[in-house]
Parts: C-alpha cells; sequence; structure tokens
C-alpha cells in the first residue's frame, strides 16, 4: 500500500497529488478493477489474444498512413 509523508511547507493539495500519483504507479486500484470478479485462466487467454489482434491491426493501419504521407 503507497504511503507519502507530508513535507515541510507542502500544501494538503500537493500531498494529494503526490499520493495519488503513487496510486496509481503502485497499480492497486487497477488490481481491484481486475479482480473484482473471478475470471478464468482460459478467459484471461482468449482476452489477451484480442488485445493483441487488435493491437497489430492497429500498428499496421499506423504504418501504412504514414507510408501515405511520405509520398
Amino acid at each position: 500500500m503507497p504511503a507519502v509523508k507530508r513535507r515541510s511547507g507542502e500544501s494538503p493539495e500537493q500531498l494529494i497529488r503526490r499520493f495519488k500519483k503513487e496510486v496509481m504507479k503502485s497499480k492497486v486500484l487497477s488490481d481491484v478493477r481486475r479482480k473484482r470478479w473471478f475470471i478464468s485462466k482460459s478467459e484471461l487467454r482468449r482476452i489477451e489474444k484480442k488485445k493483441a489482434i487488435r493491437r497489430a491491426k492497429r500498428r499496421t493501419r499506423h504504418h501504412q498512413t504514414n507510408r501515405r504521407r511520405r509520398r
């Protein structure tokens, strides 16, 4: 669990902002959201495969549009 100590002369807003950054770095919230429901390993593999395909399509589409612009 992320912990933040108040620095001398630091305002409460700055402290909260620093704490939020630490929480984001530790990925606590994303883990909680992910573990909210049980997902079997086969389902996780299927989801990851879908994401990989989507990423690959996005990369090739981006690469093709850049090639057109250069000409």
